[in-house]
């Protein structure tokens, strides 16, 4: 039997020595699954809410846990998630925090798979088949809300879109990530890492874009296939007053629009998310139909993972690709429903994970499942590469 006999939460680390929420969920027949909550940095204002954890784990203990042990079972997602909902009572679980929400939904869903004698992404493809595997997009350059001092622009992504297996994908990322560091010491810039690994060099953006166009050219001359970039703007962090605030001068909404449609055709960007602030549909709009058939325009504060955003985005033409993190929606299940509203619409799902993260490898097996394209895991830091490796004996296991 399925039926969640036990959950048991706890208090872990983060990547950032933050402390986080821990599930573990046991089925009456053994089952056993664990999973822990991830929490970002750069958080989009229409998140579900991180209650701090030890308020989070008193009220999942009080409200939530009583609905699920002994009345839900472990191979009923829906149930599962339902029930947790019902527990918090509110759109955005701040009764009793997405962090313990999340971690309890995810880990139910492997005590389900563990259940089957199943891999996870193979549990989670019975609604959603894996047929292909999803691009890694690595963050190699880094600034922001993810590091001081270092560029306006949130992430430069590598996005090795040649690769002909995930493994090489992987391992063209970590590549990426090592010339970034030989170029930036060639020309005798010092860079520290920031939350997610990548280097955090005090430079200008067009110095780390120049970095990027050499590091990505120079290994994918190495490699034999394409190695595109990307970017993480950020955009509402450096938004204020009406303006795009950066270092060196502002911007308007249009020069906003202007100044990234010029990056991508400068650059041949394959990627772009969060180019404007969050609550500007319109701006991503027309952003969207001046790119859109050249590269991503990837929505994360502006979707959150939420269906009801997204549908407004759709209508609006918004963007092309939404970003998917479960813990900022709170359970699998609403993750599941924005990818399958997003691919009916013809929008890719960017499978997502956070600037502090934790081992936790869900995150792969969901991108499999979902037959997303691609999937943002960092290159380096072993709460990073704990992904990449999963994705890599995903790929060995399905073969």
């Amino acid at each position: 039997m399925t039926q969640i006999a036990e959950i048991r939460l706890r208090r872990v680390l983060d990547s950032r020595a933050n402390g986080t929420v821990e599930a573990d969920v046991l089925t009456e027949s053994g089952g056993f699954g664990r999973a822990a909550a991830p929490s970002g940095a750069s958080t989009g204002e229409h998140e579900a809410i991180e209650l701090a954890p030890e308020e989070a784990i008193a009220a999942a203990r009080d409200r939530a846990v009583p609905r699920l042990v002994g009345e839900a079972y472990a191979g009923d997602q829906r149930g599962v998630d339902r029930a947790l909902h019902a527990a918090d009572g509110t759109d955005d679980f701040s009764e009793i925090g997405a962090n313990s929400a999340v971690a309890i939904s995810m880990a139910a869903a492997k005590a389900g798979a563990d259940m089957l004698g199943a891999p996870l992404y193979q549990h989670l493809g019975g609604a959603f088949r894996g047929e292909n595997f999803p691009v890694p997009l690595g963050n190699v350059i880094g600034g922001g809300e993810h590091a001081a001092d270092a560029t306006d622009i949130q992430e430069f992504l590598s996005a090795p879109v040649g690769a002909p297996s995930v493994t090489d994908a992987v391992f063209a990322n970590a590549a990426v990530h090592a010339e970034v560091g030989d170029v930036l010491a060639e020309r005798g810039i010092p860079a520290g890492k920031g939350d997610e690994g990548a280097w955090a060099p005090s430079v200008e953006d067009e110095v780390a874009f120049e970095i990027m166009a050499e590091a990505t050219e120079t290994m994918s001359d190495d490699v034999g296939f394409e190695i595109g970039f990307g970017l993480d703007v950020a955009a509402a962090e450096m938004f204020e007053d009406g303006e795009y605030q950066y270092s060196d001068r502002t911007r308007s909404t249009d020069e906003q629009v202007e100044y990234v449609a010029d990056l991508v055709r400068e650059y041949d960007l394959v990627y772009v998310e969060d180019p404007l602030d969050e609550n500007d549909f319109e701006g991503f709009a027309e952003l969207t139909d001046r790119v859109g058939e050249e590269t991503l325009i990837c929505g994360d504060d502006l979707f959150v993972t939420n269906t009801e955003r997204l549908q407004r985005g759709i209508e609006q033409g918004s963007a092309n690709s939404i970003l998917i993190k479960p813990n900022q929606i709170g359970t699998l299940t609403d993750a599941f429903d924005a990818v399958e509203l997003a691919g009916r619409n013809g929008l890719d799902a960017v499978i997502s994970h956070r600037s502090g993260e934790t081992e936790d490898t869900t995150i792969a097996h969901l991108a499999v499942a979902t037959d997303a394209p691609f999937i943002k895991t960092g290159a380096a830091g072993g709460e990073r590469t704990a992904k990449l490796n999963e994705l890599i004996r995903i790929a060995e296991d399905a073969l």
